[in-house]
């Protein structure tokens, strides 16, 4: 059965769903979708799945026609609302900013630093492959082990993916909540004050909370002493931390609905706002030419699969008014 919670007869009722109302044009490329993406409901939820596929997957069409910077295709997460899409995995807490943390310093801008036109750790062997958070609200804790993972290899050379897990469950004492969200320099702080974090082998991903704190410090596999936080909508700052630091874990708007089926291109969206909800990684940046236009983007991580945007990564437009919060919530941790 779908992971999404069953849809009661009299929801489907009120919002007028029923079998004559669904497009059975499209019942051969709803059956592969259900097929590729090993989707199964109750008879009673089909319906309602059903026309909210063939909603998003009209909207995506429609935008794919009209000429943007980016372009948005189906993916797994088709069958979910806006709504669904958010409260699963729109889960950065922001609120705990306004919450002093613990010995976290301010990262300083350099008038004179001449940063490369072009930077991505990906190349340098900094960053692991694309990981899947799930329907669990834990991109907090992907986009921190994924800054402590660059860090980890910037000292010793070895790549080695960390435990969300860990984070999820031995973190609620500095405010996080699991599934139900998190920030990312209280998970940043967390590994600081327990003297390390352990390795995704150790610790796997089991994409739920709720479980008790398993660290093992016989396995701790990186750690941190410090945490460093970008001045706040400062993009040259971020670029500078980005070209100098490594990985930098970021936060950005991710509540629109062409955000969630991003396909490809640089993303540059009317809909985005300051307000971010969603954690994700900042691995370089750099410059699309296309016609003589030049389109500055930032290179973004994501955890929502390789199914999502490009293999699971987006080109963000960056240099044009930090467009959805990307400087806004940027940190990482150091040594």
């Amino acid at each position: 059965m779908s992971p999404v919670s069953r849809v009661p007869l009299i929801l489907l009722a009120l919002l007028g769903t029923s079998a004559s109302a669904l497009d059975w044009a499209l019942e051969g490329e709803w059956k592969g979708w259900k097929e590729v993406h090993a989707k199964q409901y109750l008879k009673e939820e089909e319906a309602f799945r059903r026309a909210v596929w063939e909603k998003n997957l009209r909207k995506i069409e429609q935008h794919n026609q009209e000429g943007n910077s980016f372009q948005l295709a189906m993916n797994h997460l088709g069958d979910l609302t806006d709504e669904e899409f958010n409260e699963m995995l729109s889960s950065f807490r922001s609120d705990l900013a306004d919450q002093p943390g613990k010995k976290v310093a301010l990262f300083q801008e350099s008038a004179s630093l001449e940063t490369p036109k072009e930077v991505d750790w990906r190349t340098k062997g900094y960053v692991t492959p694309v990981k899947n958070q799930g329907h669990c609200g834990s991109c907090w804790a992907f986009s921190a082990t994924g800054a402590l993972e660059g860090l980890r290899f910037n000292r010793t050379g070895k790549l080695i993916p960390l435990s969300e897990q860990n984070l999820i469950d031995c973190s609620w004492k500095l405010g996080n909540q699991g599934c139900h969200g998190g920030y990312i320099t209280r998970a940043f702080e967390y590994v600081r004050e327990n003297g390390g974090i352990n390795s995704e082998t150790s610790y796997p991903y089991l994409e739920k909370d709720g479980s008790t704190c398993s660290y093992n410090s016989q396995d701790r596999a990186a750690n941190c002493t410090s945490v460093v936080v970008v001045p706040v909508g400062n993009e040259v700052a971020l670029e500078q931390a980005v070209a100098t630091i490594g990985p930098v874990s970021v936060a950005v708007d991710s509540r629109s609905f062409y955000f969630h089926f991003y396909k490809s291109g640089v993303f540059d969206s009317s809909s985005c706002t300051q307000l971010v909800s969603h954690a994700m990684l900042a691995v370089g940046y750099g410059t699309l030419q296309d016609g003589g236009n030049n389109t500055a983007y930032w290179i973004l991580k994501n955890s929502w699969s390789e199914k999502w945007g490009e293999q699971g990564y987006m080109r963000l437009v960056k240099g044009t008014g930090n467009h959805c919060g990307i400087a806004n919530q940027a940190s990482y941790p150091a040594l």
